[in-house]
Order: structure tokens, then C-alpha cells, then sequence
């Protein structure tokens, strides 16, 4: 997968979660996590981008962690939204699926970036 189809599928997986969060019921609880959902998930992409305009291999990484963690706090509230009863269907499953597959694919960039830096020293 390339940087161009990358930042296509983290957009995509913002657009995926604006519209889950769209159908969730509105009381203050859910509003909360919804919310944090939106931030994180929404920051994969933008985080991402901006890795990809990096200065330096040092702010890459360091963007590239950045894009790690959302994707991985958005498993977290996907789990909160599930856990608390709010939806039992396949659409947050699928959600989650992406979430983690992008955390693993991230993940997967920052070490390759970290030892590529190590290798350069």
C-alpha cells in the first residue's frame, strides 16, 4: 500500500466512523464518547498527512506515533460505545477491525522508520 492509498483508506475510515457516530442515540453520555471517537479518529488522517510532509525523519516518527495512538484510542471508545450496550452490530465491528488494522500498519511504519534511522547513525 502506498502513502496516496494510505491517506485514502484513513480518510475513509473518518468519514466511516462521522457517519456511525451520526446514527447513535443523543444524551450527554454517548455525546461524551462520540466526541472523543470523532477526535481520534478524524486525527488518524490529519496526523498521517502531516507525517508524510515531515521535516525530518525524527518528526516523522514522531507523527507517526502520534497516528499509532489515535488509531489505537479509537479502538478504546469503539469498545466504551460497544461495551456500554449503545450497538451490537456489525457496522462497529467492522469499525473496530479497520481501527486495529490501521494501529498494526502503523505500528509496522514507526519501527521500520525507527530502525532505518538507527541503521543511518
Amino acid at each position: 500500500m502506498d502513502k496516496l492509498e494510505l491517506q485514502k483508506r484513513t480518510k475513509k475510515f473518518a468519514v466511516d466512523i462521522i457517519k456511525f457516530c451520526s446514527e447513535l442515540p443523543n444524551i450527554r453520555a454517548v455525546n461524551v464518547l462520540v466526541n472523543q471517537l470523532l477526535r481520534s479518529s478524524s486525527s488518524v488522517g490529519a496526523n498521517y498527512r502531516s507525517a508524510c510532509k515531515g521535516k525530518s525523519t525524527a518528526d516523522f516518527i514522531n507523527k507517526i506515533t502520534i497516528v499509532e495512538e489515535e488509531a489505537d484510542e479509537s479502538i478504546y471508545w469503539l469498545e466504551l460505545i460497544e461495551e456500554c450496550g449503545l450497538v451490537h452490530n456489525e457496522t462497529v465491528y467492522l469499525l473496530k477491525q479497520e481501527a486495529k488494522e490501521l494501529t498494526a500498519i502503523f505500528t509496522a511504519i514507526g519501527k521500520t522508520a525507527k530502525q532505518n534511522q538507527r541503521n543511518k547513525q
